[in-house]
């Protein structure tokens, strides 16, 4: 994200986690209030696809911190909407539901996440689901994807498992990966955070866990900060 909006709430108002909305969740939004430092692009792309995705801050009450995606990489707009204004909320686990259109089912990261979606997947012991650029197509139908696009999926793991557990998780991903000619990006969420699932496998001593107080590295992300 690059600068993020001017809050439409007071500075020192008290901010807080709604359990409703999480990292990731897509919202269909009714309309989006403009902001004063608002980049040109941000009205076309909401008018093209009226969607916006749940990002890791926290806002006063009666609003969430979200992102606007536009057609390229560089347009990426953090700002805040009213939830009067939310229209529907998809999570990337309920977006597994929606169906691939078939004129885009060749693309290597639907590819990859048609495999992943198989009966026969590791992925069915958790709870899991397309986020980025997948993620963003199958919620609000407008073509994101490109052949060059990588995978972006999230799992929920809210209770420890075990080290050869997540050793097998990135092998089964980079070898789906690496049959449907792409590139598979992993986050877990853990009481801590999002967690890289690449940077957890490492088995360094401390990881980056991203909050919506914050990201910091830490030992353990299965303990609450």
């Amino acid at each position: 994200m690059h600068a993020c909006a001017a809050p439409p709430f007071a500075q020192d108002a008290p901010r807080v986690d709604d359990a409703r909305w999480r990292a990731h969740d897509l919202l269909r939004v009714a309309r989006l209030a403009p902001s004063a430092d608002e980049p040109a692009w941000v009205r076309n792309a909401l008018a093209r696809a009226p969607w916006v995705v749940v990002r890791r801050a926290r806002a006063a009450a009666a609003f969430v911190a979200v992102g606007v995606r536009g057609s390229t990489r560089a347009e990426r707009h953090a700002t805040w909407l009213n939830i009067e204004d939310i229209e529907i909320s998809m999570s990337p686990e309920a977006l597994l539901d929606v169906a691939t259109p078939d004129t885009r089912r060749a693309l290597p990261a639907f590819v990859a996440l048609a495999a992943l979606r198989e009966a026969a997947s590791p992925l069915h012991d958790y709870v899991w689901g397309p986020t980025g650029s997948a993620g963003f197509e199958l919620a609000s139908g407008a073509a994101t994807l490109t052949a060059s696009s990588d995978l972006d999926i999230l799992i929920r793991l809210p209770q420890r498992i075990e080290r050869a557990a997540i050793d097998t998780l990135a092998h089964v991903l980079a070898e789906a990966a690496g049959r449907a000619g792409t590139r598979i990006d992993a986050q877990l969420e853990t009481p801590a955070g999002g967690v890289a699932l690449a940077e957890l496998a490492a088995h360094q001593p401390r990881v980056l866990a991203r909050a919506s107080s914050g990201a910091q590295r830490v030992a353990d992300p299965w303990c609450s900060p």
